[in-house]
Formats: C-alpha cells, structure tokens, sequence
C-alpha cells in the first residue's frame, strides 16, 4: 500500500480531473469565460468578442450545445451572457430553458457576437473574452491551460488577476505525484476502500446518461442501432455488444446536446464515459464485486489521467484513445489480471490505435468511442492470454511507461501539423 500522504496527493489529483460536465467542455468553456466576463461587467454585453485558439474552435464547431437544439459556439457564448453561472464550471448552462433559448435567438439575431481565431495563443487550450457595455464598459478574462482555469481577469482596465499560463501547470504539478503505471496500479488495487468509493459517482451519471440517451434519438442514434434487434441480430447479445452500446448512446446523447451531465476526465466527456461505462458493464455482467468495480474503474480514470498528464488537456491524438486505454486496465482487472497482464493490455491499446486523428467535437465521436472500448475488450482479452504486442514491433517497448512515453511523443509533437491540417479543412468546407 502507498504511504498515506502520496494517496492523499493521488486522490487530490483525481477529484481535479474527474468532475461533472454538462454538454462539451471546449463550447462550455467559452460559456464559462462568458458568464465570468458578464457578471464582471455587471451587464448584459452588448458586444462579445471571443478569441479562440485552433483546438479550441475546432472542438466547439460541430457539437450540440445541451437543451438549446443548436449547435456550435454562437449560442452558447449567448447562454453564457444571458444565463450563465460560472460557480457551476463546467456545469455553466445548468440553468438553460426553452426560454433562456429563446433569448439566445434573439440575442444572436442581433449580431452582437464576434468569434475568431487567435493567431498566436500561447496554448492548445486558450479562450479570451471581451464584453463591451451599451455604455462603453468593458470586461476581459482569459481561461487558458485547463477547462475552468482563470489566468486574466480586468474590468474597464482595472486588472483584477494576472498570472502566467504556466501557473496552470504549475497547480497540476503541485498535486500531481510522479505517477507510473505500477503505481496507478497499486493504488487502485490496495488502497482502503472508503478512501476510493467517491469515484462511483462516475458509475452513477455515466450509465444514467447511457438509459436516458433512449428515450430520445440523438446524433447517429449508434447507440440504439448496437441495441435494437437488427444490431443485437449482427453484434450479438452479449458483454461486448452491451460494452458497445452503453458507451456510444451516453456519446450521442452528450454531443447532440443533451441536457445530461456526464462524469469528465481529463476535461472531456466523452473521455470520462469511455474510462467508466465499458468497465461498469463488464463487472455488472461479468458479476464482479461491489469492491472490484471501484478498484476497476479507478485504475481505469487514473490510468486516462496519468497518460493525458504528459499528452495535455487538448491535442490532434482523439481522446479516446488515452480513455479506453484505462478502461482496457479496468477491464483486465475485472478479468483477474495481474499487474504484468495490465501492461500487456496497455501495450496492446498502443499498438493499435495510436494516430486515430482528432477532428473536432461532434456526434460522429460515438464511433470513435465505440472503436476505442471495442479494441480495449480485445486487448484486456489477449493479455489475459498472456498475448502482447512486442518491442520488436512498432513504437512499443519493453517498458510499458516508456511504450506510453513514446505515444505521447506521437500525439503531442508529431501529430501537430496534422492538427493544423485538420482544422484548415474543417474551415474551408
């Protein structure tokens, strides 16, 4: 077991990434900036100005912004001003109506809002807000880094905060242990239980997110169709069909916007569901303890946390693929598996999904997602028979933390023009 300050250093860490989060971060955090921006302008805007980094607008173009049936930056920058409450980080639009919806429609059909590009952001992650009053006021704040992390704030050129971007990593670092695989490992299996159990919460709003997405038909409806008779009669009626299915109906309904919050890891979503669901359904289905799905399911979301410490809040490498690296962890543990069968399980991820591009947000992500669990059941499953992908083969490596080293090397640096290739395309359609 872990000495007792290092496992309060590990659980600090987890409940900073594993938090509640309605609709996608990357709008959402535009709404955010907005909601603090107007409630330090003390009125409604009559003018925003928002200037985005690349990742930043790339994410927030294609995706529903929960209870409006919109999608896309406009309107949720407009809730943000209109009903925004940023005390809710990333739950910011909690109080949207169709009333609220419809202000935002007005609020937009008088073009009070102007988005565009910042050239040259200093991060992946950057949003700044400028509201202007009707009567010459104004209010900036800058988030940038992480998801809900203030770094500007002034109001009619009185600086209220100003720190460096670096002060965001420097506070993850500050709880942030040198985490490795074996000590994820061991921290999820032999630290007491009672220390542990809030990550069920995760369990709890990421399968309600999974039942209510059929009460309605959202995005590509993925989920459905792996339920329904037709997929049930291809797919089969069975754990990995159940895996599927549960995982994609929570990523319809979150990027169609519904009004669903789901448990976030590493400042997505999608990336919280696909480190929870495909675990919470095998230990249901493969009738696990109550004690080993909560062990499983955080190896699953420290695993997603340790990897994306070194990848970064945003980057061209799809989330997924880090996330459903931890649920095959999850996974492999709810199977039996020993530590050394773990690392094979992550060694297998690497091998196979390594370069799936980002290409923004949106409700396409569903087969991604579906892609990420369905090769982390197959991983857990050849590691167990003791089949792993080895260092004569590819970017693996003997050592699983380097293996992990080298996909991030992948996905943070060499992946970087792709990520500006993506974005060039996505906006000249």
């Amino acid at each position: 077991m872990l000495p007792k300050s290092e496992r309060e250093q590990i659980i600090q860490l987890v409940r900073h990434w594993v938090v509640p989060a309605i609709g996608c971060t990357e709008p959402i955090c535009v709404a955010l900036a907005v909601s603090r921006a107007t409630e330090e302008l003390g009125a409604l805007p009559a003018r925003i100005e928002a200037r985005l980094s690349a990742n930043i607008l790339k994410n927030a173009m294609g995706v529903g912004i929960p209870g409006t049936g919109m999608v896309g930056l406009p309107i949720a920058i407009a809730l943000g001003a209109l009903i925004g409450r940023s005390a809710y980080g990333l739950e910011v639009l909690r109080d949207c109506t169709p009333e609220a919806v419809e202000r935002g429609r007005s609020y937009l059909a008088e073009q009070r809002i102007a988005i565009t590009l910042k050239d040259d952001a200093p991060a992946k992650l950057y949003v700044e807000v400028v509201c202007s009053s009707a009567d010459g006021h104004t209010s900036t704040v800058i988030i940038a880094g992480e998801h809900t992390h203030y770094i500007y704030i002034a109001h009619d050129g009185e600086v209220l905060l100003d720190e460096p971007l670096s002060a965001a990593a420097d506070d993850a670092a500050a709880c942030a242990p040198t985490l490795t695989l074996r000590k994820v490992y061991d921290f999820a299996t032999t630290t007491p239980l009672e220390e542990i159990e809030f990550i069920n919460e995760a369990r709890r709003l990421n399968e309600a997110a999974a039942e209510r997405s059929l009460e309605g038909n959202y995005g590509h409806c993925l989920g459905k169709a792996l339920s329904r008779p037709l997929g049930r009669g291809i797919m089969g009626d069975s754990i990995f069909s159940h895996i599927l299915s549960s995982t994609s109906c929570a990523c319809d309904a979150r990027m169609a916007g519904a009004m669903i919050p789901v448990m976030s890891n590493s400042g997505s979503g999608n990336q919280g569901i696909c480190a929870t669901n495909p675990v919470v359904v095998f230990a249901e289905e493969n009738h696990n303890t109550a004690e080993e799905m909560t062990r499983a399911l955080m190896l699953s979301h420290l695993t997603a946390i340790y990897i994306k410490q070194h990848l970064g809040t945003l980057s061209a490498l799809c989330g997924c693929v880090v996330a459903s690296t931890g649920s095959s962890c999850g996974i492999t543990y709810l199977m039996g598996g020993t530590y050394e069968q773990v690392t094979y399980a992550v060694k297998n991820m690497i091998a196979n999904l390594t370069g799936m591009v980002c290409d923004g947000a949106k409700p396409s992500c569903a087969l991604k997602l579906t892609t990420g669990v369905s090769t982390a059941v197959l991983s857990a499953m050849l590691a167990m028979q003791g089949n792993c992908v080895s260092s004569l083969e590819g970017i693996i490596d003997d050592d699983v933390d380097k293996s992990i080293r080298n996909l991030v090397t992948i996905g943070a640096e060499a992946m970087n023009e792709t990520d500006r290739r993506v974005l060039d395309i996505m906006t000249h359609k």
